[in-house]
């Protein structure tokens, strides 16, 4: 019986433990602001609540802290657990982390009406990724990468040292403009997606998968071969795509 109980107990205290690391908000639509969090996944989902969740949770117990709340120089405090100040002003959801280096690691989910913007400045964080959401994204980092998987756009992603990674399906909304100063822009989509596409690149060179065919634009009687920029029409036209890289390469592959 005492090795039930003791099972038992660790049971609570773990489903305690898991629900400790979990914040929710119910929120449909609008849009979401995220400032200044390092570490952070945001995948779109089915549902009528932002949930965010923190993937390594480990806070200490302070016990000179007792009885008090974390706040940052802004102001803020810590009103979901997780290390994140998460507060609804109606139309915007703005979150922003409390502590400047470390913080926590933080998946998101969305539901698929409401937007995201996510606006990072500091050297502390890392690759910021979105999964299969089908709403607005807006994305200005200066030392992240971004990952892009399953989403449907419109889209404007501007990064000056990160680089920038795709991997698009066939629903997508123009426009989509995804640009890096430093870092390389990589690109996958279905090869009969229609795209209006412009590339351009100074100091690197652009690389397109032979089975995707460019209608080159015309310039009077001449015809635009630049190796540091590419605009054309690729199965008719359709969807306006811009890609950009300063100092890097652009890769445009099919699936």
């Amino acid at each position: 019986m005492k090795t039930n109980a003791t099972i038992l107990g660790l049971l609570l205290f773990t489903s305690s433990f898991t629900m400790a690391q979990e914040f929710k908000l119910a929120k449909s639509t609008g849009k979401l602001e995220i400032k200044e969090v390092n570490e952070v996944q945001i995948e779109g989902y089915n549902g009528n609540e932002i949930i965010f969740t923190s993937l390594n949770f480990s806070k200490e117990n302070d016990k000179r802290a007792a009885g008090l709340k974390a706040i940052s120089a802004m102001g803020l405090e810590d009103n979901t657990g997780i290390g994140l100040s998460v507060v609804d002003k109606g139309n915007i959801i703005e979150v922003n982390q409390l502590k400047r280096m470390d913080g926590p690691k933080v998946k998101i989910m969305v539901p698929k009406g409401v937007s995201v913007s996510f606006v990072h400045t500091s050297p502390y964080g890392d690759d910021v990724t979105f999964k299969n959401v089908e709403s607005e994204i807006e994305v200005s980092t200066v030392h992240n990468g971004v990952r892009l998987e399953n989403v449907t756009g419109p889209l404007t992603v501007k990064t000056v040292h990160g680089e920038i990674e795709a991997d698009f399906n066939s629903a997508l909304k123009s426009p989509l403009s995804l640009i890096s100063t430093h870092g390389p822009v990589d690109i996958t989509m279905p090869a009969a997606t229609k795209l209006n596409v412009s590339m351009s690149t100074s100091y690197g060179e652009i690389f397109v998968d032979p089975a995707i065919k460019i209608e080159f634009e015309n310039k009077g009687d001449w015809k635009v071969y630049g190796s540091n920029k590419v605009s054309g029409k690729i199965n008719g036209g359709g969807i306006d795509l811009t890609l950009s890289s300063t100092h890097n390469s652009i890769y445009l592959r099919k699936k």
